[in-house]
């Protein structure tokens, strides 16, 4: 498969040891290019890229206090690019921070745990489902 048919997704966490983990389980499948960024402001500088989704930490100023927060950072992705899917990512299991992400039109809340990469995964094969079916519709009509 070409680079062209590939999904690109940015992987954006401040946590160095999940980011590469995350990083290895999407390298396993040949349908990945893979950006992975420790700061918000790293991802938004490089939306030139043309990401067709976006995993993205809630926190992600664990480093630095002084950088950008998920929240801030999925505000200025979906202001920019309102089509880009956006999938948060939290170590938190708070129904209110996963409504509060979605409010902010994010496509999912997935919680950092044993499950946290079938759901990704999940989450990505659907959104890409529902590409394809748009699609679809879109050169029949």
């Amino acid at each position: 498969m070409d680079n062209d048919q590939k999904i690109k997704l940015f992987l954006v966490d401040d946590d160095a040891v999940f980011l590469k983990l995350l990083e290895i389980e999407y390298l396993q499948h040949a349908d990945f290019v893979i950006e992975t960024y420790l700061t918000g402001e790293q991802c938004i500088e490089n939306l030139h890229h043309k990401p067709d989704i976006i995993v993205l930490d809630y926190h992600l100023n664990g480093n630095d206090r002084k950088a950008m927060d998920g929240m801030k950072t999925l505000d200025k992705i979906k202001a920019n690019h309102p089509d880009i899917p956006v999938v948060m990512l939290s170590a938190q299991n708070d129904i209110d921070v996963a409504l509060n992400c979605l409010h902010h039109k994010a496509i999912d809340y997935v919680v950092k745990n044993k499950s946290a990469f079938m759901h990704l995964q999940n989450t990505i094969n659907t959104i890409f489902d529902y590409k394809e079916m748009e699609r679809g519709i879109s050169r029949t009509l």
